[in-house]
């Protein structure tokens, strides 16, 4: 009988001689932005639970209530009768937290991105995808069947000589992460939008890493720049600042009709279980009623940035927000460094390619609203001695 996958074991090797290869590993959470790593206790500086709600006592009793009411799993898919009254809630308060019609689930942030571009363009389109994008964004963009052009947000010129380029198409997509998720930096979306505006095409722009600590209301980047109005596509993730799990569209009553109809992720997935919107509506409530919790927050991003600069330890100069990253360039280096940090009690990522590009591995340092002064003060200190100064 023939050994399936001979070739692997030497690939295995190949990515553990570069430097690349992950390992499977237990992380429990703890309170107040803590976890624990092989019994030992960490400030916890690589979650994306940005508001520090996927814990709180609250949204875990809204929790609670939805599993004795009806279950773990939604039993179907949305399409045929997965779709609860927990899932219209969350969509009604999905909308009226945007500040939109109507709102659509889909299992994860992933499968909504790549549900969305792929129901709204096809191979008589064009889509415009920026080279930083997340994965999920790239695979929507590939994944439809249009033609491709890669832009890099820091060269708009290239975008726009495309733009020009694909006059003749039936429809024009632009393609953007609001915040990038490995550099910390908002895209250019005023930019873009004009742009849109001059080629007759359509933004879609991705609030992943912006729902819930960007803009006044926490809609994100969007909201904060004053474009929202001018993106014809803004997609959410319930998996970040929202504490919990699935993504989601929010627009129009046209768009999201058109997106439950088409959207093959959302029409051919179970829906998400009625816990999860439970606790997801509780933290939107708490996101909409407490905006004290991001105010803590950038408090956080500002103590942090300025801690440092004071060190010159040299973080991107267009960061901004709880994400921050530290270039360290080698692989090698980014997991030596991850794991000295965690001897010194702060769980900080180390990201590699193909995360990222080849030569930029970093420490990726996500704050949270949960941390106190003293573990910001931990993190600062054990940067000091981690992270080698020019």
């Amino acid at each position: 009988m023939p050994t399936p996958f001979r070739w692997m074991p030497d690939e295995l090797a190949a990515l553990e001689r570069a430097g690349l290869r992950r390992n499977r590993r237990e992380v429990r959470p703890l309170p107040d932005g803590a976890c624990e790593i092989d019994g030992r206790r960490l400030w916890n500086f690589a979650s994306n639970d940005y508001l520090g709600l996927a814990g709180d006592p609250q949204v875990v009793a809204a929790a609670h209530a939805a599993i004795a009411d009806a279950g773990v799993g939604a039993r179907a898919s949305a399409l045929v009768a997965g779709r609860t009254e927990w899932h219209a809630w969350l969509e009604q308060a999905l909308a009226r937290f945007e500040g939109q019609e109507a709102a659509i689930l889909f299992p994860t942030g992933y499968a909504a991105n790549v549900g969305t571009i792929a129901a709204l363009v096809d191979e008589n389109d064009t889509v415009f995808c920026d080279r930083l994008n997340h994965a999920s964004l790239i695979d929507g963009c590939r994944l439809s069947g249009a033609k491709l052009r890669v832009f890099r947000h820091s060269e708009l010129e290239t975008l726009e000589r495309e733009l020009h380029k694909a006059a003749d198409s039936r429809r024009r997509l632009i393609v953007s992460d609001a915040v990038f998720s490995m550099d910390g930096n908002i895209a250019p979306l005023r930019e873009l939008c004009d742009l849109a505006a001059r080629f007759e095409a359509d933004v879609l722009v991705d609030e992943a890493h912006g729902t819930g600590v960007f803009g006044e209301r926490g809609r994100g980047a969007c909201e904060q720049l004053g474009i929202a109005d001018r993106v014809a596509v803004r997609v959410g993730t319930l998996s970040k600042a929202i504490g919990t799990l699935g993504g989601f569209v929010a627009g129009p009553q046209s768009l999201i009709d058109w997106l439950w109809n088409k959207a093959r992720p959302q029409v051919f997935s179970t829906a998400l279980p009625p816990v999860i919107c439970a606790a997801a509506v509780a933290a939107i409530e708490f996101i909409r009623s407490e905006p004290e919790r991001r105010k803590n927050l950038w408090n956080n991003c500002e103590f942090v940035r300025r801690e440092l600069a004071q060190l010159k330890i040299d973080v991107s100069a267009n960061s901004v927000g709880p994400i921050i990253p530290i270039r360290v360039g080698d692989p090698d280096a980014a997991v030596a460094a991850q794991q000295k940090l965690e001897e010194r009690g702060c769980l900080v990522a180390a990201i590699r390619p193909p995360t990222v590009p080849q030569g930029t591995s970093r420490l990726r340092i996500s704050l949270s609203a949960a941390h106190d002064e003293s573990a910001l003060k931990q993190l600062v200190a054990a940067l000091q001695e981690v992270v080698s100064v020019p």
